[in-house]
């Protein structure tokens, strides 16, 4: 089981495993993630946090309009997924404040 946060604009989910990352600053936190656009996944089963947020897509593109859902429907282009909460974030301070918010 993981929580689940969708990147809109650049479509990228990110998984956050319910398990393992406790005690973790969030840049230590161990991810996996899934950019729709291109069909890529992280190097083997989870990557840090901290090299997700590296990644250009993201670096290099704030805002993101970020949302965390509880279930979709759907794959490629019905992909609809239904979120508890939504915010636009404007730095990765700003995403992590967000994340704390949301009890990660």
């Amino acid at each position: 089981m993981s929580t689940k946060v969708h990147l809109q604009e650049i479509d990228w989910i990110l998984y956050f495993p319910t398990n393992g990352n406790e005690g973790r600053e969030f840049l230590r936190y161990g991810v996996a993630y899934r950019d729709r656009v291109r069909g890529l996944s992280q190097p083997g089963t989870r990557i840090g946090l901290e090299d997700v947020l590296e990644e250009p897509m993201i670096k290099e593109q704030y805002p993101h309009t970020v949302g965390l859902y509880v279930e979709s429907s759907g794959r490629g282009r019905t992909f609809k997924p239904v979120y508890r909460s939504m915010r636009t974030v404007h730095s990765q301070s700003e995403l992590f404040v967000w994340l704390q918010e949301n009890g990660l």
